[in-house]
């Protein structure tokens, strides 16, 4: 019997590629099978797709790029000939059933860290120790089924997906990957009223952080956030407790950084935990 499976063995916990290389028999295909489940969503790689993928020498990355994966997607392109097809979303298993998130290290090599490591030299002083990806399946169902209703709301089905940082200490550490930006405990004095406030400078976000006493270590969390329409404000209003009629999101101008403000659970979705020191 043939299997048609992810590149992952007991020993490890990412999964590479969508395809193996593993041969494909004619009208066989009900004996395919799947160890690893990524039909879950957000992902939506059914077998059938990767079936296909493999008909036809494509393959789709499933996890970030670092030294070690890029030697093998140049083995699957320069030897085998495949090509590389679709988006790249990184794929990391459910936690096991008692809990809730599992955090994964990211590897200092690949390409997302580098980026996100580039942008966090711009607090003067920052030393990042890790950068951790966050999987909670529960915060990741709540944030596409937000992201199809505000989608259905923007022009051309676009929810304006950016990804954006958020600075926090105390219980906002733990509870962020756990529960997500929960709208009972959002700021509710903020210059642009009560909701959860982001930046796209993390130079913003690191003022809203507090080093641990014990080994200085500071937090900020880099996050999926689905801005849809924008309602651009240049002046303080702290009264605000959603967007503006037919918008979904607030951009405050008064001051040196750009904060993006939204007021509804579900809106946002904690991806990277960056641990730092200043």
């Amino acid at each position: 019997m043939d299997l048609i499976e992810p590149h992952v063995a007991l020993t490890h916990d990412r999964i590479d590629f969508d395809v193996s290389n593993l041969s494909l028999e004619k009208d066989y295909t009900h004996e395919l099978g799947m160890r690893i489940d990524i039909e879950q969503k957000p992902y939506c790689i059914d077998l059938e797709s990767i079936v296909d993928n493999i008909k036809n020498k494509r393959f789709r990355i499933l996890r970030p790029i670092d030294d070690f994966l890029r030697r093998r997607i140049d083995k699957m392109q320069r030897l085998r000939g495949w090509a590389q097809t679709g988006q790249s979303p990184s794929v990391i298993p459910s936690p096991a059933a008692k809990h809730y998130v599992v955090l994964v290290s990211l590897p200092s090599t690949s390409t997302l860290y580098t980026a996100v490591a580039t942008e966090i030299k711009k607090i003067s002083g920052a030393q990042i120790v890790s950068i951790e990806e966050i999987k909670n399946p529960f915060l990741e169902e709540t944030y596409e089924g937000m992201k199809k209703l505000i989608g259905r709301q923007c022009k051309n089905g676009d929810p304006n997906e950016q990804l954006l940082f958020h600075g926090t200490k105390a219980a906002g550490i733990e509870g962020i990957p756990e529960n997500g930006y929960d709208d009972r405990h959002f700021v509710a004095t903020g210059a642009w009223g009560h909701g959860a406030y982001f930046a796209d400078d993390p130079q913003k976000s690191n003022n809203y952080t507090e080093a641990n006493p014990t080994n200085q270590r500071r937090v900020i969390f880099y996050s999926k956030v689905l801005l849809g329409n924008i309602s651009v404000q240049n002046a303080v209003n702290n009264t605000i407790v959603a967007a503006p009629l037919g918008f979904h999101s607030v951009q405050g101008t008064a001051f040196k950084y750009k904060e993006y403000i939204i007021y509804r659970y579900g809106q946002a979705l904690p991806y990277l935990k960056i641990i730092y020191k200043v």
